[in-house]
């Protein structure tokens, strides 16, 4: 019973450091009064009488004694015997006064030497700080305290005989709660005093809970379960043996907070879209854990966090967080590197991370990147690339057929081109999924790059399809370039951004999308990676080549409706010239829908999206049986004109005769 009150009463009293702690000192303590002491150079004493209680603290010397006395302590008990100082050449001693009522302590440093007069204890409910200075009226000019000083605010410099200070009581745990909740600066103070204090396993305060333990050789890991009186559990925690430092004995401190609205006031920042965000909110349990003057990252064990919370909606994604208070001190920023997020259960994630730090469960209370119905705009996807895939086939098989026959039309090397890339487009999406489940990043660092790939020819050739189909209506008495530089623009421009970027390590691999309905479980696909650097590629490449695909074909098509109006070619077959530039246009038009896709309406337009662009093929197929229909029937009806000409003149010379 001794040792809970004693564990309590420290853990109460860590309000102290958070209180007086105005200025940061070297050695962070609660008080500190230091000077030079000048004395005879002979046997040299340190002495102290100090009594349970919040009054006045008296700190003097004279030629052979250096004296501490007062009234401070928060319990009853002995302080140390006279010390005896090492002997000294010179007359004049550095010292130095610490004072920590967070854990009952009063150490004296003098000439470079530590010297503890009380040792660290419980303490209790109220406690005595807040040390300010006293009557200071002692004055001798021949042995006594020179420059004297509290931290690093000169009193005098005069050589006085002793310096007075005196204390106020206080309620520690109230005035502790209330200071940790306004200044985050002040959180990671908590584990510094439970550091310095003596106490072992757990511990209990207004606003936190917490455990000591002490890493000794024979440390193979631990487990912490922190108990609580509430109905829920807290976080259990796995401490693995790579922990311990090698060769030496060390102490981890694991704190628990309840009240986490300091750790709500902070930021997020996003590791994979390298960006700050703020909607966000943390989830009641924030979880902290230090070693003793050790630094851990890295660790080849990662330590094992398991938080239970109430479950969550469907919509509500959550990542496991962390804060390093010694890079951002006086700022909560939230960052998922370094840590593993696993959802074992709707109610329960588990962390698994390879550092030290505050961690906790971030929930996303907007979500912004989701896809809504992505089951469904999935199996649309697939089932229209498949038809796209195989009307390619037909396609392809009946250009190959027609160029046997040595026909002379010279746009079937550019109709081969365009249903290649989409034939490769269409089967890679189709594959994307199961690929990235399967080899995992290394394999869609390869397929993703073939993807964009394919994209980018595809919007090439339908370039070429626009161009050419301009070539032959507008420049009707120019010959059109040769195939080889339609296949150079097809599958050769392409090529340049994508080995660009390919060397990259950031552009190509997995990438996740969020259904909208269940953000835990994101459909993964081989694709440009989600970061800020991916997105400028995206739309460097993909948004640009679309751009002057659409805008190069509206132009062509403003020509050709300004120029050749007035041909009577154009008046008579009118109908098929827009059909054949309509079909054409076709290709590029489509994509613009992805630019659309935002407000109210942006599921509808996704749908659009997916149906028309994944059945390019069939489009492709439709558009060239068309073309091949007009084609006959012009040639029926020259034919049968000249049939038509060739009768009457036999009529005609039947006449004669």
């Amino acid at each position: 019973m001794v040792w809970v009150q004693e564990a309590r009463g420290i853990l109460g009293f860590f309000c102290l450091v958070l209180l007086i702690r105005q200025s940061g000192g070297e050695n962070d303590q609660d008080f500190k009064m230091c000077g030079t002491w000048r004395h005879g150079g002979s046997t040299r004493w340190l002495m102290s009488n100090l009594a349970q209680g919040c009054g006045d603290l008296n700190i003097s010397a004279n030629v052979s004694t250096l004296s501490i006395i007062g009234t401070i302590m928060a319990t009853n008990r002995e302080s140390a015997k006279p010390i005896r100082l090492p002997d000294t050449l010179g007359s004049d001693s550095l010292f130095c006064v610490y004072w920590e009522p967070l854990v009952d302590r009063l150490q004296v440093e003098v000439d470079g030497q530590n010297h503890t007069v009380l040792k660290a204890a419980g303490l209790q409910e109220r406690c005595c700080t807040d040390i300010s200075q006293g009557p200071n009226r002692s004055v001798t000019h021949m042995y006594g305290i020179i420059n004297g000083s509290v931290r690093t605010d000169v009193i005098s410099t005069e050589t006085r005989g002793s310096y007075s200070f005196y204390g106020d009581e206080i309620n520690c745990k109230k005035e502790f709660c209330e200071k940790a909740t306004e200044e985050t600066s002040k959180v990671n103070m908590i584990e510094e005093a439970m550091m310095r204090s003596d106490i072992r396993g757990s511990v209990n305060s207004a606003c936190f809970q917490g455990a000591v333990l002490e890493m000794d050789d024979s440390f193979d890991g631990h487990d912490v379960a922190l108990s609580t009186s509430r109905s829920a559990p807290l976080p259990s925690l796995h401490l693995p043996a790579c922990l311990k430092p090698v060769g030496s004995k060390a102490k981890v401190v694991c704190t628990y907070f309840r009240n986490n609205t300091i750790f709500n006031k902070g930021t997020w920042r996003n590791q994979t879209q390298n960006r700050a965000q703020n909607n966000f909110r943390i989830l009641e349990d924030v979880v902290g854990i230090t070693v003793e003057n050790q630094i851990i990252r890295d660790l080849p064990e990662p330590i094992k966090i398991s938080f239970r919370h109430p479950a969550l909606p469907k919509n509500h994604s959550r990542i496991c967080v962390s804060w390093d208070t010694r890079k951002e001190p006086n700022e909560v920023t939230w960052q998922s590197e370094g840590c593993k997020t696993v959802l074992t259960h709707e109610d329960m994630t588990e962390c698994l991370c390879n550092h030290l730090t505050y961690f906790s469960i971030l929930v996303q209370v907007e979500q912004r990147d989701t896809q809504c119905h992505l089951e469904a705009l999935t199996f649309i996807t697939a089932i229209g690339c498949a038809i796209s895939a195989i009307s390619c086939v037909i396609l392809f098989y009946s250009l190959c057929k027609k160029s046997k026959k040595k026909s002379k039309d010279q746009a079937a090397p550019i109709h081969r081109g365009l249903v290649m890339a989409l034939f490769s487009l269409s089967m890679l999406f189709v594959l994307t999924g199961l690929l990235a489940n399967v080899g995992g990043e290394p394999v869609c660092r390869v397929v993703g790059a073939l993807l964009h790939y394919t994209l980018l020819s595809s919007l090439c050739w339908m370039g070429v399809e626009i161009s050419h189909t301009f070539w032959m209506v507008y420049m009707i008495f120019s010959d059109p370039p040769k195939p080889l530089i339609w296949y150079i623009l097809g599958f050769g421009v392409p090529a340049i951004p994508v080995g660009i970027l390919v060397a990259r390590e950031d552009i190509y691999g997995l990438r996740g999308i969020r259904p909208s309905d269940d953000v835990d479980n994101p459909y993964m696909m081989c694709w440009m990676k989600d970061n800020s650097n991916a997105w400028l590629a995206h739309y460097l490449t993909n948004v640009a080549f679309l751009l002057i695909v659409v805008s190069t074909g509206l132009a062509m098509l403003f020509v050709v409706l300004t120029k050749i109006q007035n041909r009577d070619e154009w008046r008579k077959r009118k109908m098929a010239f827009l059909s054949m530039w309509g079909l054409s246009c076709l290709f590029g038009t489509t994509w613009v829908l992805g630019l659309f896709e935002f407000g109210s309406l942006s599921c509808t337009v996704t749908f659009f999206f997916c149906i028309i662009n994944t059945l390019q093929g069939f489009f492709l197929m439709l558009r060239y049986y068309a073309l091949e229909r007009m084609r006959k029937r012009r040639e029926s009806l020259l034919d049968g004109s000249s049939s038509g000409s060739t009768r009457q003149h036999m009529l005609q010379q039947q006449d004669r005769n």
